[in-house]
């Protein structure tokens, strides 16, 4: 498998995580304290950081190959299979578009609704970046113990997409100190759906034996046909929708 691919797919599903988890942290820290908004980000990443160096190595270690195929595969398929689930009913109108403006206004509300003025540490601010970052993350982590188990050097492909993602937008949102409004995160989590279901679909039929035409280049037409249902999907969804607002 290209490692290259594999990095591109981190690098695209840790950026819309990165994204959402910037959002609170810096919500946080224009309504609350950035002493705790940070410190609560950097234990979240800390914990992460553990999670996938002790459960790395030991599922590589442990773990049969067919078994682990399956089990990887497993998890990107529940994962492909509800990012591209959100990404149609968006596509379709049937669900309103993310807004991070939104999101981070809404939290800029909840946060002012508890604020304190004591003088101590505001661990309700440390708290709620923490879990921001080690929720969010956890996605992240998970696609990159999956990834790396797929390639002997898959490790280092997809955790670099994924620091990479996570460095690029951190750096840009407390450059701009804003959320992204403008990015198009729902043609990110569309494509990232498209081939985290792709790659789980691949893994699972190798784990139980399947022999795909021309192996790894089998992927290539899981992505067609994973993009031509799509398609399809969106386009009826869209036509029920406009015969039910005539009717």
């Amino acid at each position: 498998m290209s490692g290259w691919l594999l990095a591109g797919t981190a690098f695209l599903a840790s950026a819309v995580e990165a994204i959402e988890a910037l959002t609170i942290v810096l919500a946080v820290g224009f309504t609350r304290s950035w002493r705790a908004s940070l410190g609560g980000a950097a234990w979240g990443a800390i914990a992460l950081l553990a999670v996938v160096v002790l459960l790395g190595p030991a599922i590589v270690t442990f773990v049969p190959l067919a078994l682990l195929k399956v089990v990887v595969g497993t998890f990107l398929l529940l994962f492909g299979m509800s990012w591209l689930r959100k990404a149609i009913l968006r596509s379709s109108g049937r669900k309103a578009l993310k807004d991070e403006n939104a999101a981070y206004a809404r939290k800029v509300a909840a946060l002012q609704a508890t604020a304190t003025h004591g003088t101590g540490p505001d661990r309700v601010a440390f708290a709620t970046s923490f879990n921001a970052v080690l929720l969010e993350g956890l996605e992240v982590a998970v696609i990159v113990l999956t990834f790396g188990t797929s390639a002997p050097d898959g490790f280092w492909w997809s955790g670099g997409g994924a620091i990479a993602a996570i460095v690029l937008v951190s750096a840009a949102g407390f450059a701009v100190r804003k959320p992204f409004g403008r990015i198009p995160e729902n043609a990110m989590k569309f494509v990232v759906g498209i081939m985290l279901t792709s790659f789980g679909t691949l893994w699972c039929g190798e784990g139980l034996g399947i022999a795909w035409w021309f192996d790894d280049l089998s992927l290539l037409w899981i992505v067609a046909v994973y993009l031509a249902a799509s398609a399809l999907t969106i386009a009826a969804a869209k036509r029920a929708s406009a015969t039910v607002t005539a009717a």
